[in-house]
C-alpha cells in the first residue's frame, strides 16, 4: 500500500521548529522546545473505548527522528493503523522490532534532560556514549549487546582513560537498563556481571594534588584580602586562619555566644 498523504519532507524534519508537525494519517513529528526531534502516530482503536466512553485515541512513540528516518516512521505508523484498523491495540499486537542501542541511548538522553542539573551535564552524558559506545555498538539490537560487547568499549580505554571509561559503563548500565524495563531484552545487565566479576584490571587512582600558595606568600595575600569588603574575601581570610575545608567555610552559620 503506498503512502500518499505525506506533508512533511526530509528537510522540513531537520529544520522545522518546537510543536508538534503532522505528516497525515496520525503521524507526528514532536520537536522539543530542547531541539529533540521524535516520531509519534496516534491511532484510534476499532471497537474499543476508554473509561469515558469515547473511541480509544492512543499515541505511540516510534522513536527518535535523528535515529528513525521519514520513510521507516511512516512504514511503522502504517502498520500501528492496520492493527487499530483491524480493533487490535497496536500495544500488545504489533512485531515487537528491537531497536539498537544508539535509538535507545537517545532517547533516555531526551528523557532525562529536565533532570539533570544543567545542559552542559546532558551534552556530556550522550557525547561521552557517541565518543566511545556507538562507533563499536551503536548499530547493534540492544537485545544482542552481552559481555563481550561491552569489553569491546571498555577495554581500548579503561587504563589509559579510566575515569572516562567509568562514565562510559554507567551511562551503558543505563541503557541496558530501561532496555529491560521495556521489554527490549533479558537477563542481567552485562555491564553489571562485567564489573562484578573484575574481569577489567585495577587500575589505581592517580593522586591529582591542588595547586597550593608558598606559604611565604601568605601573609602578603592575607594583607590584600583584609582591604576588600566582599564576602568572598572574607571567606579566604577565615580559611588562612583556620585551615577549614572549602565546603566547611561555606556552610558555616552564626553559631550563639
Amino acid at each position: 500500500m503506498a503512502y500518499t498523504s505525506g506533508k512533511l519532507t526530509k528537510n522540513l524534519v531537520r529544520t522545522l521548529g518546537a510543536g508538534r508537525h503532522g505528516d497525515g494519517n496520525g503521524l507526528y513529528l514532536v520537536v522539543d522546545p530542547s531541539g529533540a526531534r521524535r516520531w509519534i502516530v496516534r491511532v484510534t482503536v476499532k471497537g474499543q473505548r476508554n473509561r469515558q466512553g469515547k473511541p480509544n485515541r492512543t499515541d505511540f512513540g516510534l522513536g527518535g527522528a535523528d535515529i528513525i528516518t521519514l520513510t521507516v516512521a511512516r512504514e511503522r505508523a502504517l502498520e500501528y493503523r492496520r492493527l487499530a484498523k483491524q480493533g487490535l491495540n497496536p500495544k500488545y499486537h504489533r512485531d515487537k522490532e528491537v531497536p539498537c542501542f544508539e535509538e535507545v541511548a537517545r532517547q533516555v538522553h531526551i528523557e532525562r534532560l529536565p533532570t539533570w542539573k544543567n545542559p552542559k551535564h546532558g551534552q556530556q552524558w550522550i557525547n561521552t556514549l557517541a565518543d566511545y559506545a556507538f562507533p563499536k555498538i551503536g548499530r547493534l539490537p540492544v537485545s544482542d549487546i552481552d559481555q563481550p560487547e561491552v569489553l569491546q568499549v571498555l577495554s581500548p580505554i579503561w587504563t589509559e582513560k579510566h575515569e572516562t571509561a567509568r562514565r562510559v559503563a554507567q551511562r551503558m548500565k543505563a541503557v541496558l537498563d530501561v532496555s529491560r524495563s521495556r521489554g527490549y531484552r533479558e537477563g542481567e545487565n552485562p555491564v553489571t556481571v562485567v564489573m562484578d566479576a573484575r574481569v577489567l584490571p585495577r587500575v589505581k587512582a592517580k593522586v591529582k594534588h591542588h595547586n597550593a600558595m608558598r606559604w611565604q606568600d601568605v601573609p602578603a595575600f592575607y594583607g590584600q584580602l583584609s582591604q576588600q569588603s566582599g564576602m568572598a574575601a572574607k571567606a579566604l581570610m577565615l580559611t588562612c586562619l583556620t585551615g577549614c575545608r572549602t565546603s566547611e567555610v561555606l556552610r558555616a552559620v552564626w553559631g550563639g555566644v
